[in-house]
C-alpha cells in the first residue's frame, strides 16, 4: 500500500465462524481499528457484519507515517512503509483476535489470511464504493435498507457529531448530502470493478 492512494479493506472470518456476536465485539473492534489504523491511515467509510467487514481507507501522506514510525525518511522505501502499513492491519487482526478468542473460550486464527486490499483506481469511483460498502448488509440479507444497518458510516457520516471518519471529504465524493442520501437509497449496481472481489 503507498501513501496518499485510497483502498478498499476487506477480510472475513475463517470458515463459517462469525467475527462479531455482541455489540460489544463490533465496538471493540471499532476501538482497536482507532487505535491501530487511525494512524496510519484516514477512514472514509466502513461497514462491519457478523462474519465479515469493509472499509475505505486513505493512506496517510509519506511525512505523516514518517512522525507515526518515527523514521527518517520513508522516500523511495515503498517497501518498508507497506511492511509498516502491513503490520498495522496485523496488529489490528491479532489483538481482536486474542480478545474475541479468550471471550468464547475459541483456538486459532479469526481472519482469512491475508486480507484484502483493493486500491481505488480514479476518485470517480470512491462515492460507488462507499456506496457498495453500506449496501452490503442489504445485499447478504441482514436488513432491508441500509439506514437500517447500525455497524456501519452510513449513519455517522450523515450526523454532526465529532468523528474520526473523513466525513465531509466523503460526502463531497457524492456531490453533497442530499446527493448521498439520493444514491444510497438505490439499489447498488455491481458491475466488473477490480475493486470488487
Amino acid at each position: 500500500m503507498q501513501p496518499e492512494a485510497c483502498y478498499h479493506i476487506y477480510n472475513h472470518a475463517n470458515g463459517s465462524d462469525n467475527l462479531f456476536q455482541t455489540s460489544e465485539n463490533y465496538r471493540y473492534f471499532l476501538q482497536q481499528w482507532a487505535k491501530y489504523i487511525e494512524p496510519i491511515a484516514r477512514t472514509h467509510a466502513y461497514c462491519l457484519m457478523p462474519n465479515h467487514f469493509h472499509a475505505l481507507i486513505r493512506i496517510r501522506s509519506e511525512g505523516e507515517l514518517e512522525r507515526v514510525f518515527k523514521a527518517k525518511d520513508l522516500t523511495g522505501f515503498e517497501n518498508l512503509s507497506g511492511l509498516l502499513i502491513s503490520k498495522a492491519f496485523s496488529n489490528l487482526f491479532n489483538s481482536y483476535a486474542k480478545a474475541y478468542n479468550k471471550q468464547y473460550d475459541r483456538r486459532g486464527s479469526l481472519f482469512n489470511r491475508p486480507f484484502k486490499a483493493k486500491e481505488i483506481p480514479s476518485d470517480r469511483d470512491l462515492a460507488a464504493v462507499t456506496h457498495y460498502i453500506h449496501s452490503n448488509p442489504v445485499h447478504h440479507g441482514f436488513v432491508r435498507s441500509i439506514d437500517l444497518w447500525k455497524w456501519s458510516s452510513y449513519h455517522t457520516l450523515l450526523s454532526t457529531k465529532p468523528t474520526l471518519l473523513e466525513r465531509n471529504e466523503t460526502i463531497s465524493w457524492f456531490g453533497n448530502r442530499n446527493d448521498f442520501l439520493s444514491m444510497h437509497q438505490q439499489a447498488i449496481e455491481i458491475k466488473e470493478k477490480e475493486w470488487i472481489d
